[in-house]
């Protein structure tokens, strides 16, 4: 490894955008064959389901199927190619998740427009409330990336009020 790899002041691949962060350009080369925003696209849309995965520090069987489901109707991609999107996604929030969540949904917010993110929004809910709870943590994260996509509040009601019956906090 070069010294400048090491830490981290090579030069960038020519795919990625100058606005990509490198988790988002890891998860795009996985889908290399579709075109470089409908990647990035993807990419970020999968690690941002992962952030909302495992919010509560634990990421179960079911919320990975439903990423896997809503990562290949969403990408239309393949069903092998839509898992491994998400592992790489799951991977890399587990690595960088502190510092990317951030960089990660401001550029989905750049790069999406006002019906994508309610899309994300319903898609977030749907994985958390996959193993049929959405914990406290889930809904404040969601509730967080809301704001960040500069969806109203209203928009997060709409939302939540649709999986209102997975909410921890209104079950015994």
């Amino acid at each position: 490894m070069k010294l400048l790899e090491l830490f981290g002041l090579a030069p960038r691949e020519p795919e990625a955008a100058p606005t990509d962060s490198d988790t988002i350009h890891k998860i795009s080369q996985a889908i290399d064959a579709l075109p470089p925003d409908q990647a990035r696209h993807i990419a970020s849309f999968a690690y941002i389901l992962g952030r909302v995965a495992n919010a509560d520090l634990h990421i179960s069987a079911e919320e990975i199927a439903e990423m896997e489901r809503i990562v290949e109707r969403v990408g239309g991609l393949p069903e092998a190619q839509a898992a491994l999107v998400v592992q790489i996604a799951k991977a890399q929030h587990a690595l960088f998740g502190a510092t990317e969540n951030f960089v990660v949904t401001q550029q989905f917010n750049r790069i999406a427009n006002r019906s994508q993110k309610l899309a994300l929004l319903h898609c977030l809910f749907a994985v958390s409330s996959s193993d049929r709870s959405i914990s406290v943590k889930e809904d404040n994260e969601i509730r967080g990336i809301c704001s960040e996509l500069r969806l109203d509040h209203a928009d997060f009601i709409a939302a939540r009020s649709t999986y209102r019956e997975h909410l921890a906090v209104l079950k015994n």
